[in-house]
């Protein structure tokens, strides 16, 4: 007899809400991870990420969009910490770039609240902004950011609410299935259960290597600047996140000041060029380099942002060739169900993937519109 029902490898942001939404299900779940919790080595950290529903990515997300930010208040409500700021938020670029007209495109299909600005206008609203004559904005008033460490820590604890036994600093070697359960090797012993869910981030080219997905692991840097206008004109209450688009399709977002961001305005680049890894190779040393081509790009367009560097830290994509997700049954073992392969724009989906996963793990089935994420859109092997 099994001592658990569900085992769920990996405790970051999906993982977290995974074990949360499982264990309100009244599965006896058992969560384990290497790490202690909320840690800074993998994928969710870096004290905000963006959250929005006008998605460029593609108009089959805001449904899933729409849910999650309904869920982003559930956990608020039950959990007593603050988790999503709604700032507003700007894609800029020019008018036919991906950021606007992808933006545009879905605002349009799900009826969502949204404006379109020209340059005079998005100079007029947020003079930090020196926008070129060409570019053109949507603005979404909905959109803002969520701290990926709250979150975990609110999943976490609403997990443990509801009884689930998380198990840190446990590294998983192995794990099979069969018709009678799973069984996980992990340095801390063999565990055994009815069902498994693998939401391991960067680690999943490791444990699912016999599955071959085309993943593949790339090395992101954030930076947090001081800005050289002071603290008051780049405040949460005043200034929106953005997505900047250039001619050449590159873009970089930033946050505004908040409370937790220590007076700086965290910045990056969306991606950066060559730079798969491994999380055993990462180099988390930050060159000069890096620093200056974030400040050329910075500096035409938000010039009293990139001031003095406070601090810079990497982080990890696990990406897709189509840039979509993997969310489904293991295709060669129906008690297995992955979550992974979330392409630097998954975390805003952090909430309705627990939910989906709960779904697939109770129920075989999920309401929620996954088709795009199914990993055999890749072929036989995955």
């Amino acid at each position: 007899m099994s001592s658990h029902d569900v085992i769920v490898i990996g405790l970051g942001g999906m993982g977290g809400a995974a074990v949360h939404r499982l264990a309100a299900e009244g599965l006896r779940v058992l969560g384990l991870d290497r790490f202690p919790a909320v840690h800074d080595q993998g994928s969710s950290h870096g004290g905000s990420r963006i959250i929005r529903q006008a998605y460029f990515e593609g108009a089959d997300y805001v449904p899933l969009l729409l849910r999650a930010y309904e869920l982003w208040d559930e956990l608020e409500a039950e959990s007593g910490l603050e988790i999503r700021h709604r700032t507003g938020g700007l894609m800029v670029g020019p008018a036919d770039s991906l950021a606007v007209a992808g933006s545009l495109r879905s605002a349009e299909a799900h009826g969502l609240d949204h404006e379109l600005l020209d340059a005079a206008e998005i100079r007029r609203r947020f003079p930090t902004m020196t926008p070129a004559d060409s570019d053109v904005a949507l603005y979404e008033a909905a959109a803002g950011f969520v701290s990926p460490e709250q979150s975990v820590t609110a999943n976490l604890t609403m997990a443990r609410r509801h009884g689930a036994e998380l198990r840190h600093g446990v590294r998983v070697d192995s794990w099979t299935a069969d018709s009678a359960g799973v069984t996980v090797h992990a340095d801390d012993g063999v565990h055994r259960a009815e069902r498994l869910v693998i939401c391991p981030g960067a680690w999943a080219p490791d444990l699912l290597a016999r599955l071959g997905l085309p993943l593949v692991v790339e090395r992101m840097v954030q930076f947090w600047f001081r800005p050289t206008a002071g603290p008051a004109s780049f405040a949460e209450q005043r200034h929106p996140i953005f997505i900047w688009e250039d001619a050449g399709r590159r873009q970089a977002y930033a946050f505004p000041m908040h409370a937790e961001s220590d007076g700086t305005v965290k910045a990056a680049f969306f991606r950066s060029g060559d730079n798969a890894c491994t999380p055993d190779t990462i180099d988390r040393r930050v060159a000069e380099g890096e620093e200056e081509e974030l400040r050329r790009f910075l500096s035409t367009r938000v010039p009293t942002l990139p001031g003095p560097l406070a601090r810079a830290k990497t982080c990890m994509y696990t990406t897709t060739p189509d840039e979509h997700f993997v969310i489904g049954p293991h295709p060669r073992h129906d008690r297995v169900t992955l979550a992974c392969g979330f392409s630097g724009h998954g975390f805003k989906f952090v909430p309705v993937v627990g939910e989906i996963v709960a779904d697939l793990v109770a129920r075989g089935t999920t309401r929620h519109p996954i088709a795009m994420f199914d990993p055999l859109r890749f072929g036989p092997q995955g």
